[in-house]
């Protein structure tokens, strides 16, 4: 796959995942933005809640466990070229579009429902262990998204109200860092 297939692959995947919020939010009688506001609070909240994923996400890439090595072995190998290939701009709308794209699906429509159904936390639980199928590419990998699913799932409602764009911002943010070290370890690894 070159950058520009990643990029079609990457729209159409994350993109979709707005389509098939819609289609399910129509059915089950739910407005996927429903809790979306563009808020300077929400804004800050969500800027502030990085910093916990990505203290995480910094211990967790230098510690030598097998999993944890496995999984950037697993990211650099697959999405090392390809991030290693895009423009600053493309690393940042790939994560904007994921953010948006997963929360408006996992936070917009499937934990309020879920919600409706058993109440916040079977809903926060629910909604996140699907989160965290939806990102099994290894066990140790799935676990791990569906903790961080959790917490932005927890982040929704982070304020005093409810606020889709605090996890949009949150996951948005923290994968474009993410994609930023997977290509500088990238670059390393070619560099040596």
């Amino acid at each position: 796959m070159n950058k520009t297939q990643f990029l079609i692959m990457a729209t159409l995947f994350e993109g979709g995942l707005v389509v098939v919020a819609y289609l399910l939010g129509w059915w089950m009688e739910i407005d996927p933005m429903a809790s979306f506001a563009w808020r300077s609070e929400a804004l800050s909240l969500g800027l502030l809640g990085t910093f916990p994923l990505l203290a995480f996400f910094g211990i967790s890439y230098r510690l030598p466990v097998s999993g944890l090595e496995k999984i950037k072995r697993l990211l650099i190998d697959t999405l090392g070229s390809l991030l290693a290939a895009s423009r600053w701009y493309e690393l940042v709308y790939v994560a904007a579009l994921a953010g948006v794209g997963e929360e408006v699906l996992f936070r917009g429509v499937l934990q309020p429902w879920l919600e409706s159904l058993w109440g916040w936390g079977p809903a926060l639980l629910i909604s996140n262990l699907l989160f965290g199928l939806a990102h099994s590419v290894t066990p140790l990998y799935t676990v791990l998204a569906a903790l961080t699913g959790m917490y932005l799932g927890w982040l929704l409602d982070v304020g005093g109200e409810r606020n889709l764009l605090v996890p949009i911002v949150v996951h948005s943010v923290y994968d474009l860092a993410a994609f930023i070290i997977v290509v500088a370890a990238y670059r390393a690894e070619r560099a040596a």
